[in-house]
Formats: structure tokens, sequence, C-alpha cells
């Protein structure tokens, strides 16, 4: 199988039926769930779904070494290339990791200042133009609406989708649409959000928020426990 069939035939693509043709550059998505439930791994599965279209993606980890996240990609990706008969995943895979940039900002060393001189730095010097933007590991507690606005304006400068992770906790208030703290403080400047639950079987994915839609699609999705990969239930 190429990867353009294997593309074709992605969940994700369900996924972006269900928010009406997907988040759409410029705008914030953002997956919730408790710790360790595998948010790194439905960002990874954004990511490469991104990659194996030609895109450049731009993966921002605030808790994670480059290598810890260089061996997420690798082990999703040779899962997906074993499971689904990808060809020449050799080929494959080094194309997306020349489409691929991987920053770290450890020890809360992350601001949105340092951020945007990567990003300027890629675009200058390494004619890197992001058309994806991951951040693993940010503070949603100690945001602001300001925050997450003046990150949506970072995404729509780069005409990018940005995804991000927020960990919520099991007693964790929930505003009228279900959203759980600490993202429901913000949500006015985040487009899509899903939240991940584990039920000992399978992790699987919820729709909270699809935009502006005053109802959401029930998403028949979940990652697979065992290779972390998206499947349709």
């Amino acid at each position: 199988m190429y990867r353009k069939e294997l593309n074709e035939r992605s969940p994700l693509r369900v996924f972006e039926s269900s928010i009406h043709g997907g988040l759409g550059r410029g705008n914030i998505g953002v997956a919730v769930g408790r710790a360790g439930v595998g948010k790194t791994a439905f960002l990874v599965g954004v990511a490469l779904d991104d990659l194996m279209r030609g895109r450049k993606v731009l993966h921002v980890a605030l808790d994670q070494s480059v290598e810890k996240v260089r061996q997420f990609y690798d082990e999703i990706f040779l899962d997906l290339a074993r499971t689904s008969g990808l060809e020449r995943s050799g080929a494959e895979r080094l194309e997306m990791e020349r489409n691929r940039s991987i920053h770290t900002y450890l020890g809360r060393s992350f601001s949105l200042d340092r951020l945007q001189e990567a990003i300027v730095f890629l675009r200058d010097y390494a004619h890197f133009q992001p058309e994806a933007l991951i951040i693993d590991g940010y503070d949603f507690a100690a945001a602001s609406l300001e925050d997450l606005g003046r990150l949506r304006a970072v995404a729509r400068e780069l005409n990018a989708e940005l995804w991000m992770a927020a960990v919520t906790h099991r007693d964790a208030a929930r505003n009228p649409r279900g959203v759980p703290e600490p993202v429901a403080h913000v949500e006015e400047a985040v487009s899509v959000i899903v939240s991940l639950a584990h039920d000992g079987r399978a992790v699987h994915i919820k729709l909270l928020k699809d935009h502006d839609n005053p109802e959401v699609s029930d998403l028949s999705l979940a990652l697979n426990p065992t290779t972390m990969l998206l499947m349709r239930e």
C-alpha cells in the first residue's frame, strides 16, 4: 500500500468529516485527558497524517526531550507501516523526517516569544515553513484567553493548524458543553476539543466542541491500547 492510499483510508478522514472538514488552518484544536491516557499518541497520529500528505510539521514539546519525541514518532510510524503494509517504509520515513522539525523547551523555558523566534529561524535560515503546529505539554491551568489568542494569532500568521494537549483530572469542573478544566476557561479561543478516556479495552475519543456548531457528532474512533494507532470502533 502506498501512503496516498493509506492516507485516504486513515480514521482521521472520519474525524475530519465529523468536524465538518477538519480543524482548519489558523485554528486551535485541543485533546484533553488524564495523564498517560494517550494524548501525545493522538497528536503524533495527527502529525503523521499531515506528514504523509507532504506537509511540514513543527512539533513543540515542553516536557519531553527531542530523542523521546522522535522515538514516539518512530514507534507509531513503524506500527502503522507494519499493520497497513506500507510500501517503501524506509523512503517514506526519510521524507517525513525531512518535513518534521522537533523543538523542546524543558524546565519551564517555553514562551511565545521563544516560539516565534524559532519559527522565524526555521523560515529564514532553514527554509522550513510549518503547515501544522503541535504543542504538547502546555500549561493550560496558567493560561489566559489572551495567551490562547496570541497562540491562535501565530497559527493564523503561519496559515497552519495548531493542535495541543491538556491534562485534566477525574474531578475537574466542567462547563455546560462538558469541557473540563483546565480548558473550559479558555474554550472561547479553541475551535475543536476532543476528550480521551480509557475504559480498560481502548482509549475512546469523544468530540466535545466542533467549531461553532451547537451539536457535535458521535465519534466512533479510539486508540488501540497496544499500538496507540487510531482505529475505527
